[in-house]
């Protein structure tokens, strides 16, 4: 009979908690962490067990508790939108890393906003130079993860998040004048996200750093247009611009060295 592996997910949100249940439905044991109290019965109810962890304000046992006997330490909550973010990100991450035990492996999902637009394609190799400030927070904190666990941490970067209620018909309806209409788009569906998550732990791809992205990239005007049409909103304009800025994220090494085939390749199909 197969061992059932045991897994800690740092923040069961929009992606934690679905990940969460289906690794329950794999017959993994699951702990859970939220910074909301009213939502730790939620967990509970789906077979996760709970734990209210605010990261820099949790006991030292509640660390340890929650860590304790876990293969596999999956770190998953983005940086809040707020001043100095990249320094408080760093101070969030550092409060935990002192209970990460030697013998466990991390997973971070981190965002290709650490990537600057070249207009081209962009690999994991890219030198990092982020122009947004959660980009430098996500780049920062993955310097740091590697720099103390060395090969024991992999990260993920995931492009745009779709998926469920994240229906992008409504990121740009109504608005006016929006820029780089004609610049290609990088989103992956929650289902892929989970299924990178999975195809690391289940490969031991660790040590690296894996890109996430659907594999089509269609135009911005056309896909937002076409979004907000399909749930009745009123699209948005775009202005006429000779120079657009733009990257197109790779999904090449996720499908190489993860074997991974993803499930809505084609954002358009989605909509």
């Amino acid at each position: 009979m197969k061992k059932s592996r045991h897994i800690s997910i740092l923040g069961c949100g929009w992606l934690g908690l679905p990940l969460a249940i289906d690794a329950i439905a794999k017959g993994s044991i699951v702990k859970g962490s939220t910074t909301t109290e009213s939502k730790l019965e939620k967990l509970k109810s789906k077979g996760i067990i709970p734990y209210l962890i605010k990261l820099g304000d949790t006991s030292e046992e509640t660390y340890i508790d929650f860590l304790s006997e876990s293969e596999v330490v999956i770190i998953n909550f983005p940086p809040r939108r707020i001043s100095n973010i990249v320094a408080i990100y760093q101070e969030q991450i550092k409060s935990i890393l002192p209970y990460i035990s030697t013998d466990q492996k991390i997973l971070f999902i981190s965002s290709t906003s650490v990537y600057q637009n070249i207009n081209g394609e962009v690999s994991e190799t890219l030198a990092l130079s982020p122009e947004k400030e959660s980009g430098k927070a996500c780049a920062a904190v993955e310097q740091l993860l590697q720099e103390q666990l060395g090969n024991r941490v992999t990260i993920i970067r995931l492009s745009g998040l779709i998926g469920d209620d994240r229906l992008p018909g409504r990121f740009l309806a109504n608005k006016k004048e929006v820029q780089n209409g004609e610049a290609p788009i990088n989103v992956i569906h929650r289902d892929d996200c989970i299924g990178l998550i999975n195809a690391v732990i289940e490969k031991n791809a660790w040590g690296e750093v894996i890109n996430g992205c659907a594999d089509k990239h269609p135009m911005r005007k056309e896909y937002y247009t076409l979004a907000a049409q399909k749930i009745g909103l009123v699209p948005p304009t775009f202005m006429e611009q000779e120079k657009v800025a733009y990257k197109i994220i790779s999904n090449h090494k996720s499908k190489t060295l993860l074997e991974y085939s993803y499930i809505h390749p084609d954002p358009l199909k989605l909509i």
